[in-house]
């Protein structure tokens, strides 16, 4: 019964909160303040601490350490969604003032398909064992893989999805508001925004591929592994506007992820000879975090390279050529 009602719990402070946002916080368009992110960013952390003392208290102290582990592992990979964003936004020039639903409906689709993700990689490790070991080569080849690849590079016109969209339905080059579909004649078709959105959504897919298996390397419990993936995802939009404008600051960020990546593939490589405890590997990983967090902060970027990355607002096209790729995008 316990499990039921943290489900309860769950769904009722997701579906609230998120109802709440859309029918009174985003009915108009506007550009998310630097109060208003802290709000929200505030908002969502104080209820997945909530929801975690809540596990603590109905499902002991093994669960809740668990959840707060993945927790924290979920929360700091998705801040690297963050600088693929800054990225897609500038790509496409997307107004400020539209940036928060994009977001918001990008999230939305990140809810369903880190489900059916969670399923997928739950189901394989209980009927096929050995996958463990996959996953754990995985990720470690994917932390030192991003290790040495560098800056983030965003080619909307190599997407599938967006090609194969693009042929079914005529995309307008201009926003219409915060529209995604307007009717023109009588037919329908998309504005500028349904492209980004797309992006959005098949860019978290990557994503999720390497972060599921993260978090299953910590617990293959369906429910801490949804709900702490779940409440991490849902406070990005809100950090998205109260750091996208210092992320340059953050350039050690990215090489911390990496070596959480290595570790907790590691962790799922080694699993059978040893199981790291739980309470270890949440002081490694928050060891790693701050101490990338510190190295930033203690050795900042060269100060005109810093003025470059944040001399545009988020939204505004990265450079003189951007406008160009946009159109050349569109039209295409």
């Amino acid at each position: 019964m316990e499990i039921v009602a943290l489900w309860g719990l769950f769904a009722g402070l997701v579906l609230g909160t998120l109802f709440t946002d859309l029918l009174v916080f985003s009915k108009k368009p506007h550009v998310m303040s630097l109060r208003e992110a802290s709000v929200w960013c505030g908002i969502w952390v104080g209820l997945a601490s909530a929801f975690g003392v809540a596990v603590f208290f109905l499902e002991g102290s093994a669960k809740g350490l668990e959840f707060i582990t993945g927790y924290v592992i979920e929360w700091s990979l998705s801040v690297d969604n963050l600088f693929v964003f800054i990225v897609i936004f500038r790509y496409f020039a997307v107004p400020p003032a539209f940036q928060h639903r994009v977001l918001f409906w990008g999230i939305m689709g990140a809810i369903i398909l880190r489900g059916i993700f969670i399923a997928a990689g739950v189901g394989l490790l209980t009927y096929f064992h050995w996958m463990i070991y996959l996953f754990g080569a995985f990720l470690v080849y994917t932390g030192v893989k991003r290790l040495r690849a560098g800056e983030v590079q965003v080619e909307p016109q190599k997407n599938p999805v967006l090609r194969f969209f693009t042929r079914l339905m005529p995309i307008e080059t201009g926003y219409d508001k915060q529209s995604f579909f307007v009717r023109r004649n009588g037919r329908l078709v998309g504005t500028a925004l349904v492209p980004v959105l797309i992006v959005i959504e098949t860019t978290d897919i990557m994503f999720a591929v390497d972060s599921v298996p993260a978090i299953l390397a910590i617990t293959r419990d369906p429910f801490i592994v949804y709900t702490s993936n779940i409440f991490a995802i849902l406070g990005l939009r809100a950090l998205y506007f109260l750091l996208a404008g210092v992320m340059g600051l953050f350039r050690y960020l990215k090489i911390g992820l990496c070596f959480v990546l290595t570790f907790v593939g590691v962790k799922m490589l080694i699993s059978d000879l040893y199981k790291i405890p739980i309470t270890v590997s949440l002081g490694i990983v928050a060891g790693i975090l701050a101490a990338s967090i510190a190295a930033s902060l203690v050795f900042p970027p060269a100060e005109e390279q810093h003025a470059d990355e944040t001399a545009s607002p988020p939204g505004t096209p990265a450079g003189p050529d951007a406008n160009e790729k946009d159109t050349e995008h569109r039209a295409a």
